[in-house]
């Protein structure tokens, strides 16, 4: 696909209750050395002050006010708000480092024929304190960066399957054609987690060359307070949930996105089972974990004895 010289980016912002983080986040985008083309905030029926703070940037600042639907829906209406050829996600909490938008810009200009891009990016507590890397803590991420030439690699083939099977980037990391976006029906709002990479695989599904910028370009808080913290028993629910979805769309799928996918649902419904464990659920950990014992994969099977036998000597 040809690009203009100068990509515009859209950078869509949902926000709930967020007055306290939001300005932080607008301030990361206004700080960019590559300004984006449009700032979007959907305030998703906040009853906080945070529509005013996005009121106070003026015109640097669309601000679109809708009734609480969910992070999906307020993520989708400001695509379809969009005018920008590429978007942008960035949620309230977390931040932009100065040449995110710059670095994304320039492999887009100088590697052809990218489908959407993806990156690096850090993890803060929520002081904002750094914690670790993203890619340097993930397989799929520490093979990037061995492969990785001027801070930039590529992902094609099978190496989408295992980015698929435990994903590096994050939706503050994602830049994908406003076309491709709407295209695909943008983020399901279905699921209260797991929503992103239901819509990352999908993306990567349709997908045959993914730029990587091998650097950190953001900051993403860990508190308390989001939804895969405050309650992990439903956040792994529907993480499985999510995920299992995606098999009847994407059963005509090339061979690596399958792989990927088994293998996120693998993760998926192992971790759920660790989880019912730790909550002394044990006899639905053991519930969760037998469809492993038919995996075919020695993880999955070490992973499921271990489930049982902790269940049975609890």
């Amino acid at each position: 696909m040809s690009e203009p010289a100068n990509p515009r980016f859209a950078v869509i912002i949902p926000a709930f209750n967020a007055s306290a983080t939001l300005r932080q986040a607008v301030d990361s985008v206004l700080a960019q050395t590559y300004a984006p083309h449009e700032i979007i905030v959907i305030d998703d029926g906040s009853t906080d002050t945070t529509a005013e703070v996005a009121r106070s940037y003026d015109t640097r600042v669309t601000l679109i006010s809708q009734g609480n639907s969910g992070v999906s829906a307020a993520r989708n209406a400001g695509a379809r708000a969009a005018s920008a050829e590429w978007l942008c996600f960035l949620d309230a909490d977390d931040w932009y480092y100065p040449e995110r938008l710059a670095a994304y810009a320039a492999m887009i200009r100088e590697v052809p024929d990218l489908d959407f891009l993806t990156g690096d990016f850090d993890y803060v507590d929520a002081q904002g304190n750094h914690l670790r890397r993203s890619m340097e803590s993930m397989p799929a991420g520490q093979a990037m960066l061995a492969r990785a030439r001027e801070g930039r690699a590529v992902m094609e083939g099978e190496v989408l399957g295992d980015f698929i099977s435990a994903h590096f980037g994050d939706t503050h990391t994602l830049t994908v054609p406003r076309a491709t976006f709407l295209a695909l029906g943008g983020y399901p709002t279905g699921f209260a987690v797991c929503e992103d990479v239901n819509f990352l695989i999908r993306l990567c599904a349709r997908s045959r060359r993914v730029g990587v910028v091998c650097a950190p370009t953001a900051a993403y808080r860990i508190h308390g307070n989001s939804a895969t913290r405050s309650d992990p028993l439903r956040a792994q629910q529907q993480t499985l949930l999510a995920l299992k979805a995606l098999v009847p769309q994407l059963k005509q799928s090339r061979p690596a996105i399958r792989r990927g996918l088994r293998d996120a649902i693998r993760h998926a419904r192992l971790d759920l089972a660790q989880c019912l464990l730790r909550m002394g659920h044990r006899r639905d950990a053991v519930v969760a974990a037998l469809p492993l014992l038919g995996h075919g994969n020695a993880v999955a099977l070490r992973g499921a004895l271990w489930i049982i036998k902790g269940a049975l000597l609890a």
